[in-house]
């Protein structure tokens, strides 16, 4: 255990001094010299990635030999060699990585991570060199500076750059921190290998932060006239409100409806993130009005051909609100990287441009673990006649219409109620639910912190972004997936434009949430519930 936290201290020292490491901005530079008069007469073709569709399928020997391909090409950092060789070695890597079976790129991943990151020796040996020459003149402190910041670099980084030039090469190395993710995710935390797939992840998606920061990135509003492919694609990473055929998706594409995306050059026809818009005259509070169940028809390219759907006109003059109803971002390999933000923001210049009048900017959120929340608040809850979940009035009410006077049995039947999602089909539970769930909701979104920040990861996305938690709305999903989120009820961040860095900032900075008056009377009464003594819980 000791060891373990001595490599991930010293990892983590390292990782701090090598702030100062410049990493190549753009995947497509090259380095200086004669390497970078090299890549210049490389035909494409030469850098091309074979673009088979690759059936994972592999031995341990298979692992063997990416790994020793792993190793020739390593070898040749500090070698002068063509940059043809680099690449025809780095290929063979990259495509028979894509072959392996999950155990088998796991083991090649530890190998990465541990075997190819910083030599502790030759840095302790640059550092000492540094410390001595604080006496010396200037220009042999910076080239003491330099060695420490190239010893300071993960010998990775290298292989990554020169992966990030090949065709389709940069959507390899995003996959490649997916693998890794999943891995950390299931490896245990006091393992020897962890600090340095730690290590491994923090350098990837530093380098993809900086690959796909805003400037590199493309805006595109997807239509119906967009590629099957990519429209296809729309479909498929749909997170937030799935799309179950192409007469649906032409809906979400079509008059009164605004799909953006960002692409990025290394990576055609693959939208980064999505963000659905609705086009309304005022902020909706259910989602009935954004997306309508489409009439069932085969989820493929060829039933879309004859398919007709009624078109729609646009009322500009009604046009008064942009509804964010659904934003996905579809890389798991960029996790960590803010998109989604940026996104927002270009996309409400895009539509003031377009609309001039429209000033309301809001979202119609989900709130995807409210329900599991509390249901977990309840699973100890046995005997228990007073809680700060409910009122004692509420509890009354509730027990006459569970027909049980008997607490255990009372709260058995109750969380088989709310967790079997039987209770929207009554409308007696319907009405009494409404006012304790929807305090609740206000408790888990406004109240319940993480750090000091919202519990809640769509809330504080939003609040983040310098917007206002504004409506909680009863009702506002009565799907099967909006009960099991959280009981059908969904929230409005409302964007105020000329408040919203105001808004950022509270937060960000003090972690205050800016919010209405409907929610900070709900927040209230959760408040008071919660601290009341429980002879006063009525």
């Amino acid at each position: 255990m000791e060891n373990v936290e001595g490599r991930r201290s010293l990892l983590e020292m390292e990782r701090q001094l090598s702030r100062i490491t410049t990493i190549s901005e753009d995947p497509e530079d090259g380095e200086e010299g004669e390497e970078e008069a090299e890549n210049e007469v490389v035909d494409d073709e030469n850098v091309e990635m074979e673009e088979e569709i690759v059936e994972p399928c592999s031995t341990v020997e298979d692992e063997v030999r990416v790994e020793t391909f792993l190793r020739e090409a390593m070898s040749f950092k500090r070698a002068n060699v063509s940059n043809w060789v680099v690449e025809v070695k780095i290929k063979d890597l990259v495509k028979d990585y894509k072959r392996l079976l999950l155990d088998h790129k796991r083991m090649f991943i530890k190998v990465l991570a541990r075997n190819y990151s910083v030599d502790h020796e030759e840095v302790l040996n640059y550092a000492n060199a540094y410390i001595q020459s604080k006496d010396k003149n200037e220009k042999q402190l910076l080239k003491c500076e330099d060695e420490l910041k190239t010893a300071l670099t993960p010998n990775y980084n290298w292989l990554f750059q020169h992966v990030g030039r090949l065709d389709k090469g940069v959507k390899f190395l995003v996959d490649l921190r997916t693998d890794t993710l999943e891995l950390l995710a299931d490896s245990d935390p006091n393992d020897a290998e962890h600090p340095y797939l730690v290590q491994l992840n923090q350098n990837l998606r530093d380098m993809l932060s900086l690959w796909f920061s805003v400037g590199f990135l493309s805006l595109e509003r997807v239509t119906w006239a967009s590629s099957c492919d990519m429209l296809q694609k729309i479909s498929d990473y749909e997170a937030v409100h799935p799309m179950h055929n192409w007469t649906e998706l032409k809906r979400r594409v079509g008059p009164n409806r605004r799909c953006f995306v960002y692409t990025h050059g290394s990576m055609p026809e693959e939208p980064i993130v999505v963000l659905h818009t609705a086009l309304t005259d005022d902020i909706p509070s259910s989602l009935r009005t954004l997306v309508t169940p489409a009439p069932t028809s085969r989820m493929s390219v060829d039933a879309s051909a004859g398919m007709r759907v009624q078109p729609q006109a646009e009322n500009l003059a009604q046009t008064k609100a942009a509804i964010f109803y659904s934003i996905t971002s579809t890389q798991k390999g960029l996790q960590g990287i803010e998109l989604g933000t940026y996104l927002i923001k270009r996309v409400v210049k895009e539509l003031q441009a377009e609309f001039p009048h429209m000033k309301k900017f809001s979202s119609l959120s989900p709130i995807p673990r409210f329900h599991p929340w509390l249901m977990d608040k309840m699973k100890g809850l046995t005997n228990e006649e007073e809680t700060d979940l409910f009122t004692s009035d509420e509890m009354t009410t509730l027990k006459k219409l569970l027909k049980t006077e008997d607490l255990g049995e009372f709260w058995t039947n109750f969380r088989l109620l709310l967790g079997s999602n039987t209770w929207a089909q009554d409308h007696k539970f319907v009405m009494v639910l409404e006012t304790p769930l929807m305090r609740l909701c206000t408790r888990y979104l406004y109240l319940e912190k993480r750090r000091g920040a919202a519990l809640d990861p769509v809330a504080n996305f939003h609040l983040r972004n310098g917007a206002m938690m504004w409506r909680l709305n009863w009702k506002a999903d009565m799907t099967s997936r909006g009960l099991n989120n959280s009981f059908g009820i969904m929230v409005n961040y409302r964007y105020f434009l000329d408040d919203a860095e105001k808004h950022s900032r509270m937060y960000l900075e003090d972690l205050t949430i800016a919010c209405s008056d409907q929610i900070r009377h709900l927040s209230k009464l959760a408040s008071d519930l919660m601290n009341k003594p429980p002879q006063q819980k009525s």
